[in-house]
């Protein structure tokens, strides 16, 4: 027979679920702050103890509450926040389940479809299903059966807050990991978000890719387009982060295309201009930026990636870079775009004697001693004819000197190490 003890107990708690079954929306949000105020951080034996080994008659009553009401807002923060005490309570694996048998899920999913929804009630839902995804290999797989990853994914790109965007994408690296089953899902997602139009959206996406891609291991092609794209970004951050993304993925399938795609943006294609002159002024200032940022960007990752792999400089020379870097020294509408350009095209010239030859030829004695001296600020004392000799360059280093080039890089490579031993 139970104590005394334990039937006032049990009798307090039946009063507690009466007052919550007959309540206004007002009497539960008391309730929830009380709640919150005396259980947050209790462990599941501490929850069992405070309601005579019933607590699970009260998760049922705030689910179902949700569940309700969760459309409307209506006191959705203390809802969330009451769950996650349950959630989150150390030996909680029974709630956990509890949770998940009526679709809890799929209601905090649905949550972060809701546009009239405030961002802090989706900053605590993505916390409750991290909370979820934390609990294990078969937890991931649900969230990502249950069409989670393009919730999580839509959530970041539309959200305006960083601590919403910075749960979201918490969670998509989460379920990238011990998830083999859906990680290549994850993967293809963070690909799509790679076109969002945040910038703090991009940024965390492109370092999320970064940590992803390895578990990957195959690059897919899709990545090239977009992640190339983020380049002309104004963020400086966002480019930071693409062009070590695009570093990362030199050892993957997609290096050709990459460095195709830096190559091809030194020397954009001209557009056709609109025949009326306010037209084409209007169209010059809004476009000419984004493709002059690239430009700047697609200069400088060359320059890192020639610097630190010889045999990526020789892809890239095979490309005709040195044609194409010519040409944007010579752009005189971008200082930046000019200056990277040079010191890409300095590395190139003191490693290749070959290069050094064409683009001397190219430049005129004068202009190329002019860059030798001082590659950095070269464009500063350039004057039109200079930049129009850049811009119509013809070089053209053939396959034959690029043969050459490989063989005598090789006997170098010999010599050194006969005269070593």
């Amino acid at each position: 027979m139970s104590s005394s003890k334990e039937q006032t107990s049990i009798s307090q708690v039946m009063c507690f679920l009466h007052e919550w079954d007959q309540g206004s929306k007002t009497v539960r949000s008391r309730i929830l702050r009380d709640f919150l105020a005396k259980n947050t951080g209790k462990t599941c034996p501490e929850l069992e103890l405070e309601f005579a080994q019933v607590a699970s008659l009260f998760l049922a009553r705030l689910t179902a509450w949700i569940r309700l009401t969760y459309m409307f807002g209506s006191c959705l923060d203390l809802q969330l926040r009451a769950l996650g005490v349950f959630l989150s309570a150390n030996s909680s694996h029974q709630y956990m389940i509890e949770f998940l048998e009526v679709g809890g899920v799929l209601t905090l999913l649905e949550i972060l479809g809701q546009d009239k929804l405030k961002e802090e009630d989706k900053t605590e839902a993505l916390h409750l299903l991290q909370i979820i995804a934390n609990s294990g290999q078969k937890y991931k797989e649900l969230i990502c059966e249950s069409y989670g990853v393009k919730a999580v994914a839509e959530c970041l790109a539309k959200s305006k807050m960083e601590g919403t965007q910075g749960t979201a994408a918490a969670l998509l690296e989460s379920l990238a990991h011990g998830n083999p089953k859906y990680q290549n899902q994850v993967y293809k997602g963070l690909i799509a978000l790679l076109v969002c139009t945040l910038p703090k959206a991009q940024q965390l996406v492109l370092q999320i890719l970064r940590i992803v891609q390895p578990i990957i291991k195959t690059a897919h092609h899709s990545i090239v387009e977009p992640l190339l794209n983020l380049l002309r970004s104004l963020h400086l951050e966002v480019q930071y982060e693409a062009i070590e993304l695009i570093t990362e993925l030199m050892q993957s399938e997609v290096r050709p295309a990459l460095l195709r795609g830096l190559v091809a943006f030194l020397k954009p294609a001209k557009e056709r201009n609109p025949k009326h002159k306010i037209l084409a002024e209007m169209a010059k200032m809004t476009d000419s930026l984004p493709v002059l940022l690239l430009q700047a960007a697609s200069a400088k990752t060359i320059g890192i990636l020639a610097q630190r792999s010889e045999e990526i400089s020789k892809e890239l020379l095979s490309l005709r870079v040195i044609h194409h870097l010519l040409y944007a020294m010579g752009n005189q509408e971008h200082a930046d775009a000019q200056r990277q350009a040079s010191l890409a095209l300095e590395h190139f010239v003191r490693m290749y004697p070959v290069v050094e030859e064409h683009v001397r030829r190219a430049m005129g004695s004068t202009l190329f001693e002019s860059f030798m001296h001082n590659a950095d600020e070269l464009h500063l004392s350039m004057d039109d004819i200079q930049a129009d000799i850049l811009r119509s360059n013809k070089v053209n280093i053939s396959c034959g000197e690029l043969i050459n080039l490989k063989i005598e890089r090789e006997k170098a490579r010999l010599y050194v190490f006969f005269f070593i031993i």
